[in-house]
């Protein structure tokens, strides 16, 4: 074998694994990822419901009560992403949940318009779970209502991820959340 052919040979090797593995991560075992995550509950259109994303030391925990008074009845936090490479096409979350359901969302932009796409996943108390998403399984939403006609759900369009719970039941929650990465899934 001659010094290119050996040359390409790794470059295809190595550009491989690029593209099948993990492309990009947050890690919520860092002390300062909680930091960049703010909350907005139903207190913006009259609800008492509360929410926030924490570190407990060792991880960090979207956590709160939600409350049904004054119509209320939901949570959710978020935070900006940097921009994403157009050839990532699923997230990996991994947490450990409460036997509540949670969705995940993303924010885009089109036309200076915000639309919200949101996954819901299920929980299992105390135990921690990983679960891939396809990008093309978020459905779009607008203050819970399904949207028709919505753009497709690409990487590059993704300006904010968050979580919220709108499960209708007055209780405590907390979602421990380990990891959310970013993939090229095939």
């Amino acid at each position: 074998m001659n010094l290119l052919s050996i040359i390409i040979t790794i470059a295809t090797i190595i550009s491989s694994k690029a593209w099948s593995s993990e492309l990009k991560m947050m890690d919520f075992n860092s002390p300062k990822e909680y930091e960049r995550w703010s909350a907005v509950n139903d207190n913006v259109m009259g609800g008492i419901s509360t929410g926030q994303f924490t570190y407990d030391g060792s991880v960090s925990q979207f956590t709160g009560e939600l409350s049904l008074a004054n119509n209320g009845g939901f949570s959710s936090v978020n935070r900006t992403v940097a921009p994403l490479t157009n050839n990532i096409n699923a997230v990996n979350l991994t947490y450990i949940g409460d036997g509540r359901t949670y969705q995940l969302r993303f924010t885009t932009r089109k036309d200076g318009y915000p639309i919200n796409y949101k996954h819901e996943f299920e929980t299992i108390k105390g135990q921690q779970q990983s679960k891939t998403f396809n990008f093309n399984d978020f459905k779009a939403v607008f203050r819970g209502r399904l949207l028709i006609g919505a753009p497709e759900l690409v990487a590059q369009d993704i300006k904010q991820i968050g979580f919220l719970i709108t499960d209708k039941t007055p209780l405590p929650f907390v979602l421990k959340v380990q990891s959310i990465e970013f993939l090229n899934f095939k």
